[in-house]
């Protein structure tokens, strides 16, 4: 078996790593000079639209999945007349444009914020009117950690709102008064079958994750169950193959959808420590056609921190007693009780860039001591301020 992944991040690298265990090879398609996913596997360096390297990743794998949600639409169209491409164009399409993701939810039952859709600064203004203020602009298309994005407070805020985000195709949303994020994982197989992880409080500053804590704190029975059946429907009405990421508002009981991710999540991260099976392995399980793994807790908590813009020291990191991860993704402590794991990606530190992650697995509440973890951890604050980049 041989799978073909559409990106070579650090998302590739650990759906590399997890797919070496099962005894499966990589191929990658990526344009950069240099990734991450190089470490565990062979890589096609060309465009994701280079008609001539899709169709020798088509010939060189049994199955094709992606890292990200931004594949070209056509890019993906012409692999499937080739090869199985899963998940499958549903997921991606529903994805890929936010005025039809907020559709599809709110079709489904789903609750959502008030949105509607934006195509100039007249229909911004007729927006306003329906919405309120004060409101999100983003762009239809594109953007992640909070680009392609402009809040607007006052009716003045429009126009240059609308300039922020280049005057492109977007959807205008409410602000909502919420208590705290959370996130649910979904594995489903091509059967039909599934497996679910969460849900996991996250904790963001300037637009980027920088914390998340499973199981979620302060999250109520009544919410946890109704963002986990909100999660597995979604995942059965676009019939999706894989891993499913949903992302949600939570206000004491009640949960509002904020979007989807049709793969392996950055909120996931931690499941690689603190479960029987991680997101990556079960992703890739999935699409190949394996039987999903248990995805039951080994330990009560994992906290994960995103280190962002700039790499730990070393010498902090063996000052704190933190195992790291190698190349091929091998930790080089147990993740047993009370241990700190560091997964650096080998990317070029740069404002706002996530470059690494740590996990923290423990059998006591999160306390003081992922508190120390966090001022060894680079951008993994919650009160960080905005990215500059």
């Amino acid at each position: 078996m041989i799978l073909g992944i559409l990106g070579g991040g650090q998302l590739g690298w650990m759906l590399g790593t997890a797919a070496r265990r099962l005894g499966i090879e990589c191929v990658f398609l990526d344009p950069a000079e240099h990734c991450t996913a190089d470490l565990v596997g062979n890589r096609i360096r060309a465009a994701y639209d280079d008609a001539e390297a899709l169709s020798e990743l088509a010939r060189r794998c049994d199955v094709v999945t992606y890292e990200f949600e931004n594949v070209p639409a056509a890019s993906a169209a012409r692999l499937a007349e080739e090869v199985d491409v899963r998940p499958g164009w549903k997921s991606l399409e529903t994805s890929q444009d936010r005025l039809v993701e907020k559709s599809f939810l709110a079709a489904h039952g789903v609750p959502v914020a008030s949105f509607a859709a934006v195509e100039d600064l007249t229909s911004l203004a007729a927006a306003v009117a329906k919405v309120g203020l004060p409101a999100i602009l983003k762009t239809r298309r594109g953007g992640y950690d909070g680009k392609g994005q402009a809040v607007l407070r006052h009716p003045e805020d429009l126009e240059s709102g609308f300039a922020a985000i280049g005057e492109r195709p977007a959807i205008l949303e409410s602000m909502i008064d919420f208590d705290l994020e959370a996130s649910v994982l979904v594995v489903r197989g091509d059967d039909g079958a599934t497996e679910v992880w969460g849900p996991i409080r996250n904790q963001h500053a300037g637009g980027i994750l920088r914390r998340s804590d499973c199981p979620a704190p302060n999250v109520s029975p009544k919410a946890a169950s109704a963002m986990l059946a909100h999660t597995e429907k979604l995942a059965r009405a676009l019939d999706h193959c894989g891993v499913l990421t949903v992302e949600f508002f939570v206000r004491g009981d009640d949960v509002l959808a904020n979007e989807i991710a049709p793969r392996v999540h950055n909120s996931g991260h931690l499941t690689i420590e603190f479960a029987e099976t991680d997101q990556f392995e079960n992703h890739v399980r999935a699409v190949t056609r394996l039987p999903l793994g248990s995805t039951a807790a080994r330990h009560r908590h994992a906290t994960m921190l995103n280190a962002i813009g700039a790499s730990p020291v070393h010498p902090d990191l063996a000052a704190d007693r933190i195992a790291t991860v190698d190349d091929l993704g091998i930790a080089s402590a147990e993740a047993t009780d009370g241990v700190a794991v560091y997964h650096d990606y080998r990317k070029k530190p740069r404002p706002g860039r996530k470059v690494g992650h740590l996990t923290a697995v423990s059998e006591e509440a999160p306390g003081a001591w992922v508190d120390q973890l966090i001022t060894v951890i680079p951008g993994s604050s919650a009160t960080e301020p905005a990215s500059d980049d």
